[in-house]
């Protein structure tokens, strides 16, 4: 065995025997080997927001801020998220195996109740600046001609539009879709690829709508898991200008972790999805379609429980100008069916790579109520609501990626 001149300087005084560094050497090799596939990928999030007009007392939408009604971001400097991911992705092997940590730092942890300010009695606190996003083991079993990717751990939602990685959104802020859907599960999932055009995924979580709270808190009885499922579906080269179109949609059904504390019991919670992304005959336009319905059973509503549901229609819109530049639009339309909230939001986002593995973005927009609650909870009239239905934001995002 090689060593080097320092190893043979410090064994020449004594300081270390030659057996002893051997050992060492040895270990040193083990260890490079089982990370040798590992790869650390990450990003920073940053963004300086203004919220105009005088309703800054109370809700933020869209915002991603530290609490359920979004409060704490506006008109100020902020510091969203840190993300560091290890990841041993599956490789071809029949019997592969890896795993996936990723861990949030900042005020957009995700390690909490889900965050949502037009789900006010749902809604509850993201943790306190830190949180576990993603720890999975990752297996792969083979069945026929293809395989089961298994995911054991806390792994991201199969529902939804939007991502829980801030720079694979076509916005800065959150869409009122992803504020009412489950955010991260912990269970077991598996992954079937049918073929390269379909895709099917089913999963038991502990709680419905939990993030990874729930690896320290509440461990679900039987009765009260969570069952999921959702298939994907992507156009083949042979569409032509739709190639490449994707479909997705799922259900999530069990107890919801939201509706706990509210009353001390927990709400029975059903999440539907259905969501696509059509490319256009004009190459640099994609199109973009979700539907969101979330049923709430047993929810605690006024001192009581009650059913209680809402639901979300969304469009979207990107045109890529060139490498650099991309424009992105979102339009939402919300109702809350048991206090009779209707909401709606348009966004406007400009996206530009001035920098190396920078994505920099500026983004508008606007929320408006139509109808009972509004969006400043300081200020009311003689009703008794409040007296603001429009809220508006402007954001400048600076994401570094590695």
């Amino acid at each position: 065995m090689k060593f080097n001149k320092w190893t043979m300087g410090l064994a020449a005084v004594g300081v270390v025997s030659l057996a002893s560094a051997a050992r060492a050497d040895e270990k040193v090799s083990v260890v490079n080997t089982a990370l040798s596939n590992t790869t650390l990928s990450g990003y920073v999030d940053t963004a300086m927001q203004w919220n105009p007009g005088s309703q800054n007392g109370g809700y933020t939408p869209g915002s991603r801020g530290a609490y359920a009604d979004g409060v704490g971001k506006q008109d100020g400097f902020n510091l969203n998220l840190i993300d560091l991911a290890l990841d041993k992705p599956l490789t071809e092997d029949s019997w592969a195996a890896g795993y996936h940590v990723e861990l949030n730092f900042g005020q957009d942890a995700i390690n909490g109740y889900n965050s949502s300010f037009n789900s006010g009695v749902y809604g509850g606190y993201f943790n306190s600046n830190y949180g576990i996003r993603q720890a999975y083991v990752a297996l792969r079993t083979p069945v026929g001609n293809s395989a089961i990717d298994w995911k054991v751990g806390v792994w991201d939602t199969i529902i939804g539009y939007e991502s829980n990685s801030d720079p694979l959104n076509p916005n800065y802020t959150r869409s009122y879709g992803y504020t009412m859907e489950p955010t991260t599960e912990t269970g077991i999932l598996g992954t079937y690829k049918i073929n390269d055009m379909f895709s099917v995924s089913a999963g038991v979580a502990n709680l419905a709508g939990t993030s990874a709270n729930n690896v320290t808190g509440r461990a679900a009885m039987e009765s009260q898991k969570a069952y999921m499922g959702s298939f994907a579906f992507t156009a083949p080269d042979n569409w032509g200008w739709a190639k490449g179109t994707t479909v997705n949609a799922g259900i999530i059904d069990g107890v919801d972790s939201k509706g706990a504390g509210l009353g001390g019991t927990f709400a029975g919670s059903t999440s539907f999805y259905a969501g696509a992304t059509v490319p256009t005959p004009l190459t640099a336009l994609k199109v973009g379609a979700a539907f969101d319905y979330l049923d709430m059973h047993n929810a605690h509503h006024g001192g009581g429980n009650s059913d209680g549901s809402q639901w979300v229609a969304g469009v979207y819109a990107s045109f890529q100008v060139n490498d650099k530049l991309s424009f992105n639009g979102r339009a939402e339309h919300e109702a809350i069916n048991n206090s009779g909230t209707t909401l709606d939001e348009f966004t406007a986002t400009a996206s530009y790579k001035l920098w190396a593995n920078v994505l920099s973005r500026v983004e508008l927009r606007w929320d408006h109520t139509e109808h009972y609650t509004g969006f400043d909870n300081s200020a009311y009239n003689l009703s008794g609501t409040s007296i603001h239905d429009n809220a508006y934001l402007l954001a400048l995002n600076l994401i570094y990626q590695f």
